[in-house]
């Protein structure tokens, strides 16, 4: 396998039609500061879409991942509430609202959490692995792995070129967040690589270690839950970083790794808070990569850690281009902070790295919520013979984006407020777009509703 044959491809998951503001993220700022406002579900869908077009046209290799089944009326009679399905959605409403916006989050569209993914150059068994995350620190994520294996076994079928493994268990101890805070750092997307594992506290880990745990949010990656994966994808020792995210970052905001860090290739881009041990992460880093580590560190005193978390200048999409150099994806937020966009044009694009470019999007529906570029994409790195193996109608063209563009016109609402998550017809409408998008992308059935 050459390195010109293995590209990456960015699965973004595509917003679902019940997009909504409740404010169910624990630690998540945005998240939390945007609860109870109107979403707009087609904005949300037409934004992202029109992100992977760009891209797409740009050269980049661009994948779609489905949204999940919403509202999830079977958690809710699983928790007691029974009758017909608007009988269901009333007493939720009035019984338990939060548990009603729960049900109906469309958190799947940030599919950087739908797993960790291993290249199948790094792979023992030369094929691509995958692990479903079990994002067990949140009720309303706890729900989507059910639903996320199933989809990725549907696209990535052929057991010639792709692994799936279990969800690990659903417990505090074992609590998986996928490859938001997974990295994996390398030459080229056809070299072997080095598996950067972030995790934010250690389960089963002595008390007189010296690691601090963050004190205003939750961690919601263990170490247990990273070195378990790594297993799973048979990586070695010498093939795997484990680091600690700063306590500090979490507190102030950063629930993934990947609001304050992001790699690609040889480069890591990152905040001096990123990391609790800095050196020594680094350090592990150029001992085990066979192609000099880039760091690219910005400093605390170019952007704050409000700053960082208010625009997401670090869930941004980092991409190689074909002449070696790098381009940056950011969302819109970080032209409206003055520090943050100063530091781009004259820290990143000046500095010594290969960042050359700096593409701007707007991204605003899934930013309220808390999610920036780099949570809407899984990536993937593909050989063009495991792209060929790829099931559907998944990798994103001219015609397919039409397709998808005129499906969420006919089937998404301009406006949801939080209150409407209880209206039975949004249910149905929700799931007659599912069942008309499997068709679309030719994938099969994958949703509950469609395997009874």
């Amino acid at each position: 396998m050459s390195t010109a044959d293995v590209r990456e491809v960015n699965f973004d998951g595509l917003v679902g039609p019940t997009h909504n503001y409740s404010g169910l993220a624990m630690g998540n700022v945005a998240s939390m500061s945007h609860g109870g406002l109107v979403s707009s579900p087609k904005e949300g869908a037409l934004q992202g879409l029109l992100k992977m077009k760009s891209l797409m046209d740009a050269g980049y290799a661009q994948g779609v991942l489905p949204p999940q089944q919403r509202p999830d009326i079977s958690a809710l009679r699983d928790l007691g509430f029974s009758g017909s399905n608007s009988d269901v959605l009333a007493r939720a409403a009035k019984e338990a609202p939060q548990l009603l916006r729960a049900v109906c989050s469309a958190s799947s569209m940030w599919t950087a959490n739908a797993g960790t993914i291993t290249p199948s150059l790094d792979a023992p068994d030369s094929r691509v692995h995958f692990t479903p995350a079990n994002l067990q620190s949140s009720f309303h994520r706890y729900l989507e792995p059910q639903t996320t294996g199933p989809v990725l076994q549907a696209i990535f079928r052929n057991e010639q070129y792709f692994a799936h493994h279990p969800v690990l268990p659903a417990t505090p101890a074992f609590a998986d967040e996928g490859a938001a805070n997974h990295t994996r750092l390398c030459g080229e997307h056809g070299e072997p690589g080095v598996h950067l594992f972030v995790y934010g506290r250690q389960a089963f880990g002595d008390a007189r270690s010296g690691e601090r745990e963050p004190k205003r949010y939750p961690a919601r990656q263990t170490l247990e839950a990273s070195q378990a994966v790594a297993r799973q994808h048979g990586l070695t020792d010498a093939q795997t970083v484990f680091a600690q995210q700063h306590p500090d970052a979490i507190d102030a905001g950063v629930f993934h790794n990947d609001v304050i860090a992001v790699g690609n290739g040889p480069v890591l881009l990152y905040h001096e808070m990123a990391f609790l041990d800095e050196e020594g992460t680094l350090d592990a880093l150029r001992a085990k990569m066979a192609s000099p580590l880039i760091p690219v560190r910005v400093p605390v005193e170019a952007v704050s850690m409000e700053d960082a978390v208010a625009s997401y200048l670090f869930n941004s999409q980092l991409l190689s281009n074909p002449d070696g150099t790098m381009t940056l994806v950011v969302p819109g937020e970080c032209q409206e902070r003055e520090a943050v966009w100063r530091t781009i044009q004259d820290y990143l694009l000046a500095g010594n790295n290969p960042i050359s470019e700096v593409i701007v999007k707007d991204v605003k529906q899934s930013m309220r919520n808390g999610g920036g570029p780099a949570c809407l994409r899984l990536r993937v790195a593909l050989s063009e013979a495991e792209r060929a193996a790829l099931t559907g109608r998944v990798l994103l063209t001219d015609a397919l984006y039409d397709e998808l563009t005129a499906w969420v016109e006919r089937h998404y609402r301009d406006c949801l407020a939080p209150d409407d998550l209880a209206d039975p017809q949004l249910a149905e409408e929700s799931l007659a777009a599912l069942d008309e998008l499997t068709q679309l992308l030719n994938i099969g059935s994958v949703y509950p509703f469609q395997l009874g």
